[in-house]
């Protein structure tokens, strides 16, 4: 079955950096886009970035666009998430979703989990002093 797994969150201070993964397994990677999401407490989905099947086209948020870099290895099924000087408001869980789709499209930050046909079970990453 489809398994997507998220590591590499943690504690960092304003300004650091994280690189989030996200295993894939159960389905054809190379064939669908992929997205991040995040979800701060107390609040709804966000999307953060998306990538296409093929990792040559990218979109990202514009709470995040030039700190954050989407990439995906096909040979490896894997997906991440390169952070760069983060901030507080980058506090969230942070979830991988494969997208029923080949080609990526650029979101509204705000997203329902039906947008997505498969999501992982999160990673925390908390950016405080």
């Amino acid at each position: 079955q489809v398994q997507l797994v998220e590591s590499g969150g943690g504690l960092v201070q304003p300004g650091g950096s994280l690189r989030l993964s996200c295993a894939a397994s159960g389905f054809y990677f190379s064939s669908y886009a992929m997205t991040w999401v995040r979800q701060a407490p107390g609040k709804g989905l966000e999307w953060v970035s998306e990538i296409n099947s093929g990792g040559g086209t990218t979109y990202y948020a514009d709470s995040v666009k030039g700190r954050f870099t989407i990439s995906r290895d096909n040979a490896k099924y894997a997906l991440y998430l390169q952070m760069n000087s983060l901030e507080p408001e980058d506090t969230a869980v942070y979830y991988c979703a494969k997208a029923p789709r080949p080609y990526a499209q650029p979101r509204g930050t705000v997203i329902s989990r039906s947008d997505y046909d498969f999501w992982g079970r999160g990673t925390q990453v908390t950016v405080s002093s």
